[in-house]
């Protein structure tokens, strides 16, 4: 193995105009895929921070003393997907009522909070903001006796919920897309770089050097070749990423350093150094295959 490594690393000094040439190539095939997924997991994250907004609200026609609320959140919180409840009484939502007509204050003369119903706002938790769960979940809750009247935004749930699969469904074709436009990009710049070499593989062959012997030096340059275009795709990920978080401001109505935008979780980044080290190696297994019978 020692012989394999120094042999790769002569292989990339005698080389080196092509072996930038393959790293360039690496580096700017996964820059784009790691663009991607950047963008894909803050818009996952902005969605999971809408999907907070799916909430159920139950009515009742009386205000409910103590007792009453402490039965119902237990048979409500019984029921699986509810997260938390909030109680709303006649007077916290006159408050609301008010706050909202803010500087119509006059439409509000004479009407007091009896009126109005008392409420249990509950947030679910996040495998049942679908529909399908929503939609569950409100079923059980009209089992309970007592309640007057549930409302959660039927028509509001489905849309998102809509959409948040419609963009799952296109970040998914698009990244199926990318990765494969990658690897054929990278499998043919790593052939040029054997093609360069093929008599040198032709003459190792003559002399009856094994498959594995003319292989391994090529596959190790071609992992050392893929792990330095992750590193240095993920680099150039993060000075993009701090440049536009310092720069936005100027061009965005928005902070983006305050907006929740995140960079690559931990995960991401290790699943981007393995894939250039695939990317690597079986761009070289692949480009062997014309020279090296396996």
């Amino acid at each position: 193995m020692g012989y394999f490594f120094s042999r790769a690393l002569t292989n990339v000094r005698q080389n080196i105009f092509v072996n930038v040439v393959t790293v360039g190539t690496i580096t700017l095939a996964l820059l784009i895929v790691s663009l991607f997924l950047l963008v894909f997991v803050n818009l996952e994250n902005a969605a999971e921070n809408w999907s907070e907004r799916v909430q159920v609200t139950v009515y009742f026609d009386h205000e409910l003393a103590v007792q009453e609320q402490a039965v119902l959140r237990g048979r409500i919180m019984a029921i699986p997907g509810a997260a938390r409840i909030g109680y709303v009484s006649r007077d916290e939502a006159l408050k609301r009522f008010t706050a909202r007509l803010r500087g119509q204050e006059t439409l509000l003369e004479g009407v007091r909070s009896d009126i109005l119903p008392t409420s249990f706002e509950i947030s679910l938790k996040r495998p049942h903001r679908d529909t399908q769960g929503v939609e569950a979940f409100v079923a059980s809750l009209k089992r309970i006796p007592g309640i007057t009247e549930v409302q959660y935004g039927e028509e509001w749930v489905r849309r998102f919920n809509t959409f948040l699969n419609f963009m799952r469904l296109v970040g998914a074709l698009l990244g199926v897309f990318l990765v494969i436009a990658v690897m054929f990009i990278v499998s043919n710049t790593i052939k040029l770089t054997i093609y360069s070499r093929r008599d040198e593989l032709e003459v190792m062959a003559l002399v009856g050097a094994t498959r594995f012997f003319i292989k391994a030096p090529f596959l190790i340059e071609g992992i050392m070749q893929g792990a330095g275009g992750a590193m240095i795709a993920v680099g150039l990920l993060w000075g993009l990423y701090e440049g536009f978080l310092h720069n936005a401001g100027s061009f965005l109505t928005f902070n983006p350093a305050t907006s929740g935008l995140a960079f690559l979780p931990l995960e991401y980044i290790y699943g981007i150094a393995v894939a250039g080290v695939l990317l690597g190696l079986i761009g070289s297994l692949t480009s062997l295959k014309r020279f090296i019978t396996v």
